[in-house]
């Protein structure tokens, strides 16, 4: 999100909650006509290019600032993903221009048509790489159960905020992601809760 679009009145807190929640882009791939639509955040961070932003990108200028390590497991939770449809989930790292390397969590939702094939698959980008440094990993498999509220609610919101992109004005889109960014971490947190119990 753009500092010169906000209010002035809205800069110190609200701008102070979105830098703290993560949140550092929204994506929309079209897999009817094969490209994704990056908003300037997500261009930047996977494209390597803001100005991308609101464009068509076909797979090879989609990606390439994905590391090459873990380029081919999200390519294939995203097939996995594409096929049954629902939520979308996956980490993995980036690297910047100046060589620098961050992590991303990427969560959103892919919806199927009528015949079962894949529509688009919408979500957001959470910046996660301060969380790495432990080393423990946000994404766990199998993820959390489809009964998890917490889980549904995140999935609404990211419907909600996909759908409202172009039109909300910037303080509902700010409440999303703010929003987004506490379910998600509640989401993780039961993954973790999860994975500890079962050692």
């Amino acid at each position: 999100m753009a500092t010169a679009q906000v209010e002035p009145e809205l800069h110190s807190p609200l701008m102070a909650a979105l830098d703290a929640s993560g949140v550092v882009g929204a994506w929309d791939w079209d897999h009817l006509r094969h490209v994704a639509i990056y908003d300037r955040g997500a261009a930047a961070l996977l494209a390597g290019d803001a100005a991308l932003a609101g464009r068509p990108l076909d797979g090879t200028m989609a990606m390439p600032r994905v590391h090459p390590d873990d380029l081919g497991t999200l390519v294939e939770e995203t097939l996995r993903a594409t096929q049954v449809g629902g939520l979308f989930l996956s980490e993995y790292r980036v690297l910047l221009g100046n060589g620098a390397v961050r992590w991303l969590l990427s969560r959103g939702r892919t919806y199927l048509g009528e015949s079962g094939r894949p529509l688009r698959t919408r979500g957001i980008l959470i910046d996660i790489t301060e969380g790495r440094e432990d080393g423990q990993s946000y994404v766990t498999r199998p993820t959390v159960g489809a009964d998890n509220p917490f889980e549904a609610a995140a999935d609404h919101l990211t419907a909600a905020r996909a759908v409202l992109a172009g039109i909300a004005p910037f303080r509902l889109r700010a409440a999303l992601d703010v929003a987004l960014m506490e379910l998600g971490r509640m989401v993780a947190a039961g993954i973790r809760l999860d994975r500890t119990k079962r050692h």
